[in-house]
């Protein structure tokens, strides 16, 4: 037999085996086809509720929000933050010291947050600052809002973003930038997190600053960026060498009154001052109140040759100390004889000089004082500002003590004022932290008449040529100056033996001057270099004089040389002589 079985089978067998099998074919197709209905039925379901889910909490947070703490507290800050950064603050050439930068606040909304402890985990190693701990259970809290960091960098924005938690956002907001850091610090000042100026400038200034008309243009400020470095760095040597408290330090143009620098230390960073002692945050130029030992003797000298009670060659018995009830005034270094009024400054006589201020009597002592503005507190654009400390009642002892700085406490802002002013144009200029701050302004009234501001001069150089501040001398720049010791105050109102403040305070050129310079020193201990001491004379003084010689190119002040004087002083024959813008004059001594 040939052929298979196949071939021999009947042909109606055949096409029924066809049709069944065609049958089958058309069944599994079937099957499969509502299969896979079936599973894309799913999978559309599972979006569905995606969807759902998502359109859910869309409505949750867009229609019903994030709650009404959320909405209440951003709409407070909101009504109360700036709207548009505070305007840039200049040094008189224009340089930035102080700007704003626009930057983001992260808040969040802990009732959205599923996560917590992940998210506080994730957020504490982008800001190490933060407690994870803490913030994990803030995070939990039963609240709609809460702070978690402001001012952020562009960074640190970034990996905030990276996490990709809805229940943190963004507050656009600006900050305030400092770029020479703690240089300024007690000129600027600083501000809160919400740009509001909290102390200096800052917020001396803060609705000018904060005003939308002047953002544009920088407010310039009288200080010198250049000086003001050369000052830190003079202050911080003395101060480290000598291992002070601290100290301060203020230049001031004497015919305009601009402050060109002023300097506290210890200072602080401005962009973290709830880091900062109260120390560091203190005034002490405008703020700190003190007695100036020596230096008031240069109030006594003007007082006198004001009242006509002494003039250049008056003497005045110093053979031997004074006796007021309990009290002996005597000199640190006796020359037990008769002093002309030129040697009772240059060897700083406290018998001479109380002598002096007898003569001229307690009233008219207490008036030349206050015209010079000892009385009452300085007023610039630095809200911060201090009251003198005056005798009360204020008797004949009181009259003594003053006249050569004991008794008596006002700022070093008090007191390189009234210098500026009996040895400058002899007229009270109030000191001014703006660039032109008094232009246009009333005329002040004269304190001292021309001949005796010349006088005066001619004392202060003494001082530097033959006296105590011969460390201040700055080749070329013609120093006059006047030192001072003082022993501070305990709190009962005794004094402290071996706890001074001892201070500088001149002015260069002296036959002209154009700048003053004060330097103070808060307790400072004497060392090898000084032979022990630390007086006015071996701490303050060096200061100044390198102060004036580092700043005196730069403020373009013409040095003069021995070479330029016709006639030099003869210590031989004790005469002082006095080079006054070409003219030359003798004092005797």
């Amino acid at each position: 037999m040939t052929g298979s079985y196949r071939d021999h089978q009947p042909p109606q067998f055949t096409e029924k085996r066809k049709a069944s099998r065609i049958v089958l074919i058309e069944s599994t197709g079937k099957r499969v086809l509502e299969q896979s209905r079936l599973r894309l039925c799913c999978i559309g379901l599972v979006f569905v509720l995606c969807f759902v889910a998502i359109a859910l909490q869309l409505f949750n947070v867009s229609l019903r929000g994030w709650g009404n703490e959320e909405e209440a507290a951003l709409t407070e800050y909101r009504a109360k933050k700036p709207l548009y950064p505070r305007a840039e603050i200049a040094d008189r050439n224009g340089t930035v010291i102080a700007t704003t930068l626009r930057t983001a606040s992260l808040f969040a909304n802990p009732r959205v947050i599923r996560r917590p402890k992940e998210i506080a985990r994730k957020l504490s190693r982008i800001f190490p600052e933060l407690n994870e701990a803490k913030l994990a259970q803030q995070l939990a809290a039963d609240k709609s809002f809460m702070w978690v960091k402001r001012h952020m960098t562009p960074k640190q924005q970034k990996l905030v973003n990276d996490i990709g938690e809805p229940g943190l956002n963004f507050e656009p907001e600006f900050k305030r930038v400092y770029p020479h850091g703690s240089l300024f610090s007690h000129v600027l000042g600083y501000v809160d997190v919400d740009s509001k100026g909290i102390a200096g400038i800052e917020r001396g200034m803060d609705a000018q600053l904060r005003n939308e008309d002047n953002r544009s243009q920088p407010v310039n400020l009288s200080v010198d960026l250049r000086v003001q470095a050369i000052v830190r760095e003079e202050l911080m040597a003395s101060v480290n060498e000598f291992k002070a408290l601290g100290g301060t330090a203020v230049v001031m143009d004497v015919n305009s009154g601009e402050v060109i620098s002023m300097v506290s230390l210890p200072d602080f960073d401005p962009h973290e001052p709830g880091k900062a002692k109260d120390d560091g945050k203190f005034n002490r130029a405008a703020v700190g109140v003190y007695e100036m030992g020596s230096t008031f003797k240069t109030f006594t000298m003007a007082a006198a040759l004001q009242a006509g009670t002494a003039n250049m060659q008056t003497s005045y018995d110093a053979t031997k100390p004074i006796k007021v009830a309990r009290f002996t005034i005597s000199d640190s270094h006796p020359e037990n004889r008769w002093l002309s009024v030129p040697e009772i400054f240059a060897y700083s006589s406290n018998i001479g000089t109380v002598k002096m201020i007898l003569d001229v009597g307690t009233e008219r002592q207490k008036a030349f004082l206050k015209s010079v503005g000892m009385f009452t507190p300085v007023k610039t654009e630095l809200p911060e500002s201090a009251a003198p400390l005056l005798p009360n009642p204020w008797r004949e002892i009181n009259t003594m003590t003053v006249s050569y700085g004991h008794g008596m406490a006002v700022t070093p802002l008090h007191l390189i004022r009234a210098i500026s002013a009996i040895s400058g144009t002899g007229k009270l200029v109030s000191p001014t932290f703006l660039k032109d701050g008094n232009k246009g302004k009333e005329q002040p009234e004269t304190v001292l008449d021309e001949n005796n501001v010349v006088n005066v001069r001619k004392l202060l150089r003494l001082v530097v040529d033959y006296g105590t501040g011969g460390k201040a001398n700055a080749a070329g720049y013609r120093v006059g100056g006047k030192t001072g010791t003082a022993e501070k105050l305990n709190a009962s109102g005794g004094y402290i033996k071996d706890a001074k403040v001892v201070s500088f305070v001149g002015v260069f050129p002296v036959d002209k001057p154009q700048y003053a310079v004060l330097v103070m020193v808060d307790q400072p201990v004497g060392n090898k270099s000084t032979y022990g001491f630390a007086t006015g004379g071996w701490v303050a003084a060096p200061v100044a004089g390198k102060i004036i010689s580092r700043m005196g190119p730069l403020m373009g002040v013409r040095p003069v040389f021995d070479g330029d004087v016709p006639v030099k002083k003869n210590k031989d024959s004790k005469q002082w002589v006095f080079f006054d813008g070409g003219a030359v004059s003798a004092v005797s001594f």
